[in-house]
């Protein structure tokens, strides 16, 4: 979802692309109150999402499918047979994840200090990252 708002807040309003986030499970959830607070320091607003799960049809529709994390690529690879590039081997030319909180921070309902120090990281860089994922997205299209 971050990586959803934080591109077409960088594409602008008028954009000729569609942006849209899929995830392995769309259980309704709400936003957890620290990421909407950081994401509303780069001016975006995520209160309108809603979460969907990756189908097959996202694969005909799309252009490009990216996965945040290793564990999303291992989804997609196993269920629909696709392998697609991590959101840092687009930007950042590194085949790493985008860790959630829970798999970089372990103990994240017992230290609340990292868990929040890790939402703030992840936030910053993925709408930090945004130009050069707009910049190198082109030579992975297909």
């Amino acid at each position: 979802m971050i990586a959803e708002y934080a591109l077409k807040k960088a594409l602008g309003q008028h954009s000729p692309y569609q942006v849209a986030s899929a995830g392995t499970q769309a259980n309704p959830q709400a936003i957890v109150p620290l990421v909407l607070q950081c994401l509303q320091q780069y001016d975006i607003d995520p209160t309108q999402h809603q979460q969907r799960r990756i189908v097959p049809e996202l694969f005909v529709e799309s252009e490009l499918l990216v996965a945040m994390g290793c564990d999303h690529q291992e989804f997609i690879s196993a269920h629909f047979g696709e392998q697609p590039p991590l959101f840092n081997e687009i930007c950042h030319r590194r085949s790493e994840p985008v860790l959630d909180t829970n798999e970089a921070v372990p103990e994240y309902a017992d230290n609340p200090s990292a868990r929040d120090r890790h939402i703030g990281f992840v936030v910053d860089h993925i709408c930090q990252s945004m130009p050069a994922f707009i910049e190198n997205v082109p030579a992975f299209l297909t």
